[in-house]
């Protein structure tokens, strides 16, 4: 289930996904950078331009080139700022399209299968020309791009 909120200028994405696999596994799948590339959809053109490590840390800058808008390529880079091995990390954005992006990535065990929350608080720039931006475009985009994540992730770890 996929949904977006908004509540004093912010906008919140929710997630919810039952993975069929152990934790371990959904970790080291979605602790690894260059796993990004291969839940987000094509179109977006999606491009780490940093050097790659195989494993995550604290205070990591990641750095992507991405068709945010109408194919209009952007520079984005985000840190990885808390990280609990097999169990939560976040990424914020430091420079990029949003004017605040706080992606949390949760993993539970619930009965003998993973449960995944995708939560990102974001921001829109350009005040009420955003809001605006946020409604025609944004908004969906953003629920297009993790409905496909969501559809991915399923047959991935069918």
């Amino acid at each position: 289930m996929i949904k977006i909120k908004s509540h004093s200028g912010i906008y919140t994405l929710t997630v919810h996904q039952k993975i069929n696999t152990t934790l371990e596994e959904a970790w080291a799948f979605f602790s690894t950078p260059k796993n990004l590339t291969k839940i987000t959809p094509a179109y977006m053109g999606f491009e780490i331009t940093s050097d790659l490590v195989d494993s995550m840390r604290v205070g990591q800058i990641i750095t992507y080139r991405v068709a945010v808008l109408l194919g209009i390529k952007s520079s984005w880079v985000t840190e990885i700022t808390h990280v609990e091995k097999n169990h939560f990390f976040v990424d914020e954005q430091r420079f990029g399209p949003y004017s605040m992006w706080h992606h949390e990535h949760i993993f539970e065990l619930n009965q003998g299968k993973v449960w995944m929350t995708d939560r990102v608080s974001y921001k829109m720039p350009f005040g009420i020309l955003g809001h605006l931006l946020h409604a025609l475009f944004v908004k969906r985009q953003l629920l297009d791009i993790f409905n496909h994540r969501y559809q991915t992730i399923e047959k991935y770890f069918r």
